[in-house]
C-alpha cells in the first residue's frame, strides 16, 4: 500500500522548478551520504538541480522527524549540514575539487520538521585554490530559514578517486588537475 503523503512528497522532491534540470548525485554519496544518503531513516530527503543558465547548485529538501532539534523543528546541524553538501556540491559543478575548510551558518528563523525547503547556492569567489561559496535554504516563498558561507580548498583531483571524474560528469563541471 502506498502512503498518499510520501507519495505527494516524492513527486515534489522529483519535479525541477522552472529552468532547474535534475542531477543524480554518485552512487557512493547517494548511499553513503550523512546528508542525502538513505531517505528511508525519517531525517532528509534531498534532490539536486543544476539552475538554469546560471552557475550554481540548487536542492529541495525535506525535514523528517528524525531531524528534530528543538521540539517540532529541525536542528541546526541538520540545517548546516545540507547547506554545507548543496555549497560544496556548487564548488565542484564549477569545477573545483574541494574540501571544506570553513563553513558559517546564520540561522534566520526555526525550520518546523515535515517542511519543504528550497536550497540555492553559488560560487561567490575564487582565489587561487580558495573557493567561497553562499548559500541560502528557505521555502522558496521567501521565508529564509538560514544562510551558509563556505571557504573550501581545492585538493588534487585524484585524491578523490573515481568520485571526482563521476561528479564532475553529473554535475557538468570538470575536475580540474589542482595541488596534491
Amino acid at each position: 500500500m502506498t502512503d498518499p503523503a510520501t507519495d505527494d512528497l516524492e513527486a515534489w522532491l522529483d519535479t525541477p522548478e522552472p529552468g532547474w534540470t535534475w542531477v543524480a548525485p554518485p552512487p557512493s554519496m547517494a548511499i553513503q551520504s550523512f546528508v542525502s544518503g538513505d531517505a528511508n531513516d525519517g531525517r532528509l530527503r534531498v534532490r539536486y538541480f543544476r539552475p538554469g543558465s546560471e552557475a550554481g547548485l540548487n536542492a529541495k529538501v525535506w525535514f523528517g522527524p528524525a531531524a528534530q532539534g528543538p521540539p517540532g523543528h529541525a536542528h541546526g546541524g541538520s540545517m548546516a549540514a545540507v547547506l554545507d553538501e548543496v555549497m560544496g556540491g556548487a564548488a565542484w559543478a564549477a569545477g573545483h575539487a574541494c574540501v571544506a575548510a570553513q563553513l558559517t551558518t546564520h540561522f534566520r528563523a526555526m525550520l518546523p520538521l515535515e517542511s519543504r525547503c528550497v536550497v540555492e547556492a553559488r560560487v561567490a569567489s575564487v582565489e587561487g585554490r580558495k573557493v567561497r561559496v553562499e548559500a541560502t535554504l528557505g521555502d522558496g516563498d521567501g521565508v529564509v530559514y538560514a544562510e551558509g558561507t563556505a571557504l573550501f580548498i581545492e585538493i588534487d583531483p585524484e585524491r578523490f578517486g573515481d568520485l571526482a571524474s563521476k561528479a564532475a560528469a553529473l554535475l557538468g563541471g570538470s575536475a580540474k588537475p589542482g595541488p596534491a
